[in-house]
């Protein structure tokens, strides 16, 4: 119970008038620890590749992939978040490709571990891979199969975990996909292979940038995702689907998009107090990339947009200016 304070035997201003004094007695920080870098590795590319539609993010040929995670490291970041860029005629309706143990993205991760200690998150969805850009497998009707899509998330999980990736990341939002990729992992030996649930995981209109990153919306085109990630009008179902996850073996959970969603990352901790992510999606990492480049907001803004997270609960956060945020950390 907070004690009874009263004007002017209580001024709270007092503890406002340094920042020496307001660090003394901040409730919250960031720090380099709480950051993971999202990286695009396309498929064919040599060297670096801007993104439009998000400022300053590139997408990376493997010839320059060491060289970034170098920069990394020197930064302080000490996890990364990979995502594939595949050659668009490897794209099928089933997603096979991501099947494939010598694909692009396990290629990645084989040699980033041959160099590196990074921790490498690795995504397991079908949207990169699949024809249709959806992250499941589709029926007659268009309507994207729980079921049948299991199997191969499943599979997918298992040559990630085989080509050495650290955490495995479901971000597909089909039911049941925890409980299966737990027991393959531990069927297969992968008893370590940590499992972050994209457990909250919205149907939101703020991950355009990110599709057009992947190469994933133009095959999506009109489509809708609203029938397997979660209804932005509801906060509830979070955490029953949070609960579904852990009780089915996911490590650590994942509230996705971030900013807009603030009191999810806080109701997840505060009712389950295990580990917690927010990812800053990339429309959020654009519009405030935007508006600072036309002086509308203060370069500040964007520490202020992670130490929210951080004030909600989170305890880490993917965000694309990791690496930018790191360096003025370290300062």
């Amino acid at each position: 119970m907070m004690p009874s304070r009263k004007f002017p035997l209580t001024r709270l201003r007092r503890t406002r008038q340094s920042n020496a004094l307001r660090n003394l007695v901040a409730e919250h920080s960031l720090s380099v620890n709480d950051l993971i870098q999202p990286l695009f590795i396309k498929e064919g590319l040599e060297g670096k590749e801007p993104i439009e539609s998000l400022p300053g993010v590139m997408r990376l040929g493997l010839d320059v992939l060491n060289e970034e995670i170098k920069e990394l490291e020197m930064a302080g970041i000490q996890a990364v978040a990979l995502f594939p860029v595949i050659d668009p005629s490897k794209k099928d309706d089933q997603g096979k490709e991501s099947l494939n143990e010598d694909n692009l993205i396990s290629k990645a991760i084989r040699q980033i571990k041959n160099v590196s200690e990074m921790v490498i998150i690795s995504d397991v969805a079908l949207d990169p891979y699949t024809s249709h850009g959806h992250d499941g497998v589709l029926n007659q009707e268009g309507y994207v199969e729980n079921d049948s899509s299991l199997s191969i998330l499943t599979e997918q999980a298992l040559v990630l975990a085989k080509a050495g990736a650290d955490i495995i990341a479901p971000s597909d939002m089909m039911d049941g996909r925890i409980l299966s990729i737990r027991e393959a992992l531990e069927t297969n030996g992968f008893v370590n292979t940590l499992i972050l649930s994209y457990a909250a995981k919205y149907s939101s209109k703020f991950y355009g940038p990110f599709r057009d990153a992947v190469g994933s919306s133009a095959n999506l085109g009109k489509g809708s995702k609203d029938t397997y990630q979660m209804d932005v009008a509801n906060s509830e179902e979070a955490l029953h689907e949070v609960r579904m996850d852990l009780q089915e073996g996911a490590d650590m959970v994942m509230v996705k998009p971030g900013m807009p969603y603030l009191d999810i990352i806080k109701a997840v901790k505060d009712e389950f107090s295990v580990p917690t992510f927010a990812y800053q999606v990339s429309g959020e990492y654009a519009m405030l990339k935007g508006a600072i480049a036309n002086n509308w907001l203060a370069e500040e803004a964007f520490m202020e947009s992670l130490l929210c997270f951080k004030r909600a609960g989170a305890d880490s956060i993917l965000t694309y200016a990791a690496k930018e945020i790191a360096l003025k950390l370290n300062k």
